[in-house]
């Protein structure tokens, strides 16, 4: 008898351990409530894309709202003209010139510092211009006296946008054979310099992605006017009714969140022994020498 009562003691424990102390049933980790309207478009830059950091984000993102982001890659200015005509809900780009264009005529609201890089220029290994640690400008120079292959993105993305700047400050309207415009995205225009053993601007994130296929290395950085900064928008709900305002706004709220920047400050750290990317949320773009 006393056996009998012991073993079903026994299992009484067990299935008290099983269902939780008390007999009270172990409670299910919580879920993000769905929004009522969960698809958020984002237009973004290939480089955020082409980096991986968008693998990183959107996943964690999308865990802990319950909304379902539609990602569409491509150049900085491509990605804002969306915006401008109400075809995407928020927009994350680098291009400072055209994203104040786009919010001071009304398409896009809440422009925010989310992080930033910088742009590198990058050729073969052996040189033929010369221009090893040199200024961006002395570069360029260089580039039109010998005309050694040059491969512009010609996309109009942030990259583009930044190169044509560059170009107009040394005083330069390149053209001829050796100025070549890919009309791609900054992964594939790295691989066509690369295969045209030629030059080309690029940032740092997509570079240090890409490093391992290409015979590019960096032979231009540091130069203040090569930095390369990121913001966040969100699509002006009050232009466009159709805009997914609480989905974007929750997204780029997440962007600027504790977690958002940490996951920015440490991605690439483990796989390319550098962050990819410095977070600049709540900091003044002034200190980094933006405008």
């Amino acid at each position: 008898m006393k056996r009998l009562l012991f073993s079903m003691l026994t299992v009484l424990l067990i299935l008290a351990l099983l269902t939780g102390c008390g007999g009270q049933k172990a409670e299910a980790p919580k879920q993000a409530a769905k929004p009522a309207n969960p698809d958020v478009i984002l237009a973004t830059t290939t480089s955020t894309q082409d980096s991986g950091l968008l693998d990183v984000l959107i996943p964690a993102f999308e865990k802990k709202t319950g909304y379902k982001i539609k990602t569409i890659a491509v150049g900085s200015g491509q990605a804002i003209a969306m915006g401008e005509k109400g075809e995407a809900d928020v927009l994350l780009t680098h291009a400072p010139d055209a994203e104040k264009k786009v919010v001071d005529g009304g398409a896009a609201v809440n422009r925010r510092l989310v992080m930033h890089n910088d742009f590198l220029i990058v050729g073969p290994a052996a040189d033929p211009a010369k221009v090893k640690g040199k200024k961006a400008k002395e570069a360029l120079e260089a580039f039109a006296k010998a005309q050694t292959v040059f491969v512009s993105r010609g996309d109009n993305s942030g990259t583009h946008q930044l190169e044509k700047k560059l170009w107009t400050q040394a005083g330069i309207k390149p053209a001829g054979a050796w100025y070549q415009e890919a009309g791609a995205g900054m992964g594939q225009t790295l691989k066509i310099a690369s295969e045209k053993n030629g030059y080309t601007v690029t940032d740092r994130a997509t570079y240090l992605a890409h490093k391992k296929n290409i015979a590019l290395d960096i032979l231009v950085e540091g130069d203040p006017v090569l930095l390369n900064i990121y913001h966040v928008m969100e699509v002006n709900p009050a232009k466009f009714a159709k805009v997914n305002k609480d989905g974007a706004k929750a997204f780029a709220d997440f962007l600027l969140s504790a977690e958002g920047q940490e996951m920015i400050k440490v991605f690439g750290q483990d796989k390319y022994g550098q962050p990819l990317f410095f977070a600049d949320g709540g900091k003044d773009e002034k200190a980094l020498g933006g405008k």
